[in-house]
């Protein structure tokens, strides 16, 4: 007799699942949320959000040039259609500064502030420890496959 899928448990689901492939996305779904609630965790004591986390690590990839918001939102792990509001917040908190960009009024160029480096790398440690102890069940040869299958999912949904 076939296991009863955890997920259905988990969600205290009665009735299976309409096919293979729902219970796939549905488990998608609820791992990620997990992950992030798990990464969430490292990054709450900060006060900054994984998104805003996200944010950081992109500006401190881009360097002295700066990088466009637009730039930033198009990065970002977890699309947002509210990166401005992201972005109002970081500079509230002193993380990253914003300019228009002379040559376009209508660009609007963003950088990290030392403050957010700062933070960056007193998260390095605790994420970096998340994510090992996320993945612990799995072999590195299992990990390798599970990064080879989620390619292979984005590049159908994406085009």
């Amino acid at each position: 007799m076939p296991q009863r899928p955890r997920i259905l448990d988990e969600l205290r689901q009665t009735r299976p699942f309409p096919s293979r492939a729902d219970e796939a996305l549905v488990s998608l779904l609820r791992t990620t949320d997990v992950l992030r609630r798990h990464l969430g965790r490292c990054t709450e004591e900060s006060e900054v959000t994984p998104q805003q986390y996200n944010v950081l690590r992109i500006l401190r990839g881009a360097g002295s040039e700066g990088i466009p918001t637009l730039e930033i939102a198009s990065r970002m792990i977890e699309q947002t259609p509210g990166i401005t509001r992201l972005l109002d917040r970081l500079e509230a908190k002193g993380l990253v500064r914003r300019q228009r960009c002379p040559e376009d009024r209508r660009q609007v160029l963003c950088w990290i502030t030392e403050p957010g480096l700062e933070l960056l790398a007193a998260l390095e440690a605790p994420v970096a420890k998340a994510a090992k102890e996320a993945f612990r069940k799995l072999s590195a040869a299992e990990i390798d496959t599970l990064l080879g299958l989620l390619e292979r999912l984005r590049s159908t949904c994406t085009g």
